[in-house]
């Protein structure tokens, strides 16, 4: 099985990194939490630049590789736009982009964007969904906001899985960023009259990381194969690839926080913002316990197909 992207995609999604680097790269999220009224001033030039409003994942395999290597460099740079949930746009329904969300206390990281959105559950569910501001700054909320649903008929779970799965590809791109600059740091800083690199201990913390990293790597790509086929396991796919990529974020940021010290938490460090901003990806719209329950109530019996399962692997074509 080949489990990568198509050189295009690749290529493409490197191009948009740089993009992003050379639009502000960190400033960006820096400047959009002083004033989010710009919020998508600051973003939307880049993102039209790429070309990512001409994306149709739905529709077309390449664009949805594209889509995934786009949302894995804006990731990367904790770009202040909810991206996933724009190319995830609905084709029929009246909206701009497409939120997962609980019934109850339905919300999205989607303030201060003068946009239309819809709603789904991964019960199938689909709402209108309308922002509710309640005034807490970015700095506390992350962009987060209540939404108002109201209810406009059924979905299929193509369209929660679609949303899922770009969201875990943004998420995997956090946490690449996060060990980049974790292995900067450690090769930089000195103890003992030597980089913490060459400390065994710290060895082992990173490698523990990067095989989180490397394994949700493997995970997003089979999610986003499953995506593409269209089947009935692309949202149960999905589910499970949102829990590698909750476990593996525990672990990245974790050790990334833990080899930073006190820094880390500081503006001065990239890691403090990239850490913050994770976190509606990580709770939204629910956190590791609440996507393991989803995922079990929609499984049943039936159990997973392909390496999720843990059994024989299955043969399949993903290119």
């Amino acid at each position: 099985m080949n489990i990568d992207l198509s050189r295009e995609a690749a290529d493409y999604g490197r191009e948009a990194s740089r993009a992003f680097a050379g639009a502000g790269g960190d400033r960006l999220i820096q400047d959009a939490e002083a004033d989010p009224t710009r919020r998508a001033d600051i973003v939307a030039p880049v993102l039209a630049g790429l070309g990512a409003w001409e994306l149709d994942p739905r529709r077309d395999r390449d664009d949805l590789e594209a889509a995934a290597a786009l949302c894995r460099s804006a990731g990367y740079w904790a770009l202040p736009y909810p991206l996933a949930e724009r190319l995830a746009r609905p084709i029929d329904a009246q909206a701009d982009g497409l939120v997962v969300v609980t019934e109850s206390r339905a919300r999205g990281a989607v303030a201060d964007l003068d946009l239309r959105w819809a709603a789904v559950t991964v019960e199938g569910k689909l709402f209108q969904a309308r922002t509710l501001p309640d005034g807490a700054p970015p700095r506390t909320s992350a962009f987060v906001t209540p939404l108002v649903l109201t209810s406009v008929g059924a979905a299929g779970h193509a369209d929660a899985a679609l949303v899922l799965t770009l969201n875990c590809w943004t998420l995997l791109g956090m946490l690449d960023r996060a060990l980049d600059l974790t292995r900067s740091h450690v090769l930089m800083r000195t103890q003992f009259g030597q980089p913490l690199a060459k400390f065994q201990g710290v060895q082992f913390q990173l490698t523990d990381a990067e095989v989180e990293r490397s394994g949700l790597d493997v995970l997003a790509t089979y999610a986003l194969w499953s995506v593409r086929c269209g089947g009935e396991d692309a949202l149960g796919d999905a589910l499970a690839a949102r829990v590698a990529a909750l476990d593996a974020a525990e672990t990245v940021f974790r050790v990334a926080h833990q080899l930073h010290g006190a820094i880390g938490f500081c503006d001065e460090s990239p890691l403090s913002w990239l850490s913050r901003y994770s976190l509606p990806l990580r709770r939204l719209p629910w956190a590791s316990s609440g996507t393991r329950d989803r995922l079990t109530r929609h499984l049943g019996t039936r159990g997973l197909p392909g390496p999720f399962d843990g059994g024989e692997a299955v043969d399949a074509t993903w290119q």
